[in-house]
């Protein structure tokens, strides 16, 4: 139980500290006032769009459960999945081991509107499949545009393998679609029941998971620079690559991790181009919404404090009298 609790965390820390070693090897020659330079030559325009991109890419996360919801055949408040959807990633795209703490966000949240612990693991299950069904998606989709953006990492597939490999995952997402028109039957543990998720489900699974990996990494664009700059697609696929490793590493917000591999992925880019972009990510889509998220918690809190604690009316007439 101890290597359980303490490996991910671990894990998480080696992978920070190796991705600032390197990091500081690549970044050690920039200085402030690039930096600086860089972030006052982004346009007023680009700073709009990049907060629309961000607008974009929350909206559609509170898809996320919203789907997952559907699937269970359950009916909520749709202020209430947004503000519980936001407040579960703005707080675990920062804190890191999203499953866990996405799990204790969403079982304080739809416990209260009456979930059952099955109900809600089940939901957390279809929310972090969804986001995997949406990025085998994309990038397969990306992989057979823009084939050579594996190159970007070195010769590790010629293009028409980076190509075959996009078509097999778009195949795999292919047969996932196929196999909900065939009403499969559902998957008995012990007295739970899973089914597989019916077509009004799995089409806006395809729909949802992309819009909002497609914000996320338009921030990132609009705040790049057009010189050197390899288009949306390119940009889009390094952050598929750099977002999934993020997350996998466990490190959180990706520390270290996103940085790495976005100026490896853009080697022709100005170094501090790249670094104001990101910085610009993490403030929109990592610590503003974190901020915002933190407010919402004390306030959903305190709210459930008052309906769990109640007051004693009897002891204030009592006391009155």
């Amino acid at each position: 139980m101890k290597f359980k609790k303490y490996f991910w965390p671990v894990v998480g820390a080696i992978t920070i500290v190796v991705s600032a070693r390197f990091l500081y090897k690549e970044l050690r020659g920039l200085s402030l006032d690039e930096l600086g330079d860089s972030f006052g030559a982004i346009s007023t325009g680009n700073w709009v769009l990049c907060g629309l991109s961000t607008l974009l890419a929350y909206a559609a996360l509170a898809g996320y459960d919203r789907i997952a919801l559907m699937h269970l055949g359950r009916k909520v408040n749709w202020f209430f999945i947004t503000l519980c959807s936001f407040t579960t990633y703005a707080l675990s795209h920062n804190i890191g081991a999203s499953v866990v703490s996405g799990a204790v966000v969403r079982y304080r949240a739809y416990s209260a509107k009456g979930l059952t612990p099955a109900e809600i693991g089940v939901l957390i299950a279809v929310c972090s499949f969804t986001f995997i069904l949406g990025t085998l998606f994309l990038a397969g989709i990306v992989l057979i545009i823009e084939p050579e953006v594996t190159g970007r990492f070195g010769d590790l597939l010629p293009l028409e393998a980076t190509a075959a490999t996009g078509y097999v995952l778009l195949g795999l997402v292919a047969l996932y679609v196929a196999a909900s028109f065939m009403k499969l039957r559902p998957l008995q543990i012990g007295s739970l029941k899973i089914f597989y998720p019916e077509p009004p489900v799995v089409l806006p699974q395809l729909l949802i998971a992309p819009i909002e990996l497609i914000g996320a990494a338009g921030i990132i664009y609009f705040a790049l620079p057009e010189v050197g700059n390899p288009g949306f697609m390119i940009v889009l696929g390094i952050f598929l690559i750099s977002f999934s490793a993020a997350l996998i590493s466990h490190a959180p917000g990706g520390l270290g991790v996103l940085e790495l591999v976005f100026i490896t992925g853009l080697p022709d880019m100005d170094q501090a181009d790249v670094i104001a972009a990101l910085l610009i990510f993490r403030l929109f889509y990592l610590l503003i919404p974190f901020a915002m998220a933190l407010v919402v918690v004390l306030f959903f809190e305190r709210s459930r404090w008052r309906i769990e604690h109640p007051p004693d009316l009897e002891r204030g007439k009592r006391e009155n009298s």
